[in-house]
């Protein structure tokens, strides 16, 4: 499976629900977003469109079984919320499933370090750059 490159955005990650974005394009993304953590608190946050409980899930089943890392399900929740806890928990970062002001046949990923610092898509698909995937 190859994933778009038009998905990677600067400030996060989003495309078509079903097609860009689906369990299996949002397990690569997580696996490159590990690399990019390291180790450490991940939190794990979602906003209420359809399918993002699903691809929380995939992240979070992702995490748990990467080495070094420990993961909390924050659940549904708002963007500003899911900034809040990942500050509050001291985490190494966070990933909340989101497309925001995006029409509702969209998804993505907010994607941050230490203290909610934004992490770009644009990282993401570096980090995705040398393999076969995109």
């Amino acid at each position: 499976m190859k994933i778009s490159t038009r998905i990677f955005k600067a400030y996060d990650i989003r495309g078509i629900y079903g097609e860009e974005i689906n369990p299996e394009s949002v397990e690569v993304i997580t696996k490159a977003c590990a690399c990019i953590f390291k180790s450490g608190a991940i939190i794990v946050g979602y906003d209420g469109r359809r399918g993002s409980n699903l691809l929380a899930e995939v992240i979070c089943k992702t995490i748990e079984q990467t080495e070094g890392f420990e993961v909390t399900m924050i659940g549904l929740c708002t963007t500003p919320m899911f900034y809040f806890a990942v500050n509050k928990a001291g985490a190494s970062g966070g990933m909340m499933v989101t497309a925001s002001h995006n029409p509702k046949e969209y998804s993505g990923i907010k994607i941050v370090g230490p203290e909610a610092y934004p992490v770009s898509g644009y990282d993401v698909k570096k980090q995705l750059a040398d393999t076969e995937l995109i």
